[in-house]
C-alpha cells in the first residue's frame, strides 16, 4: 500500500507545480484519508444495515428510534476502527481512553442532532416515509433516500471534528 502512496504522489508532484495546492493534493490522497473512507464506509454498512433492520423491525414509523439504535452501533464500530486503524491512537490508559471515547461521542452526537433533524424534516414536513424509488430494480423508501445523503454530510463532519478535535497527533 505505501508504494502506491508514493506513486501518487510522484504523479501528483509531476501534475501539480504549485506548492500549496501540491500540498493539499497530498493531504487529501493520503493513507490517513483512504482508511478513514474505507472505514467510514464500513461505518455506514453498518449504520444503514442497522436502521433497515430496525425499521422492518419496529416499523417505518418510528424512523428516528430506528435511526438512534443504527447510531449507537455504528459509534461503537467507528470509535475502534478511527482509534486504531485510521488515526492510530494506540494508548490504552484509561484517561486518555474515556477522553477519547467522550469526545468521540460528543461529536458524534452532534451530528446525530443534524442526522435526525434532516430525517425529521424529511419525514414530517416532505412525508419521504411515503415515497418509494426504484433504483437498480431495488425498493427504497423515501426515508432511506434521506438517511443516505445525510450520512454523506455526517462521514465529513465526523472526518473533520476526529482529526481536529479527538484523536490529535502529538508531536
Amino acid at each position: 500500500m505505501n508504494k502506491i502512496f508514493a506513486f501518487t504522489d510522484k504523479i501528483i508532484d509531476k501534475l501539480i507545480k504549485n506548492e500549496k495546492l501540491n500540498a493539499l493534493f497530498k493531504k487529501i490522497v493520503s493513507r490517513e484519508m483512504f482508511d478513514y473512507l474505507f472505514f467510514g464506509v464500513l461505518t455506514t454498512v453498518v449504520n444503514l444495515g442497522s436502521f433497515a433492520l430496525c425499521e422492518k423491525l419496529i416499523g417505518a414509523d418510528l424512523s428516528l428510534v430506528s435511526n438512534v439504535i443504527a447510531w449507537i452501533a455504528a459509534v461503537l464500530f467507528a470509535f475502534v476502527t478511527n482509534k486504531f486503524f485510521v488515526f492510530h491512537s494506540k494508548s490504552m490508559d484509561s484517561k486518555t481512553l474515556s477522553k477519547e471515547f467522550i469526545s468521540f461521542t460528543g461529536a458524534r452526537l452532534f451530528s446525530l442532532g443534524v442526522e435526525e433533524a434532516g430525517l425529521f424534516i424529511a419525514q414530517f414536513v416532505f412525508h419521504a416515509d411515503n415515497k418509494i424509488y426504484n433504483l437498480l430494480s431495488l425498493e427504497i423508501s423515501g426515508t432511506m433516500v434521506t438517511k443516505i445523503i445525510l450520512s454523506v454530510i455526517v462521514v465529513i463532519m465526523n472526518y473533520v471534528f476526529s482529526k481536529l478535535f479527538i484523536f490529535k497527533s502529538k508531536k
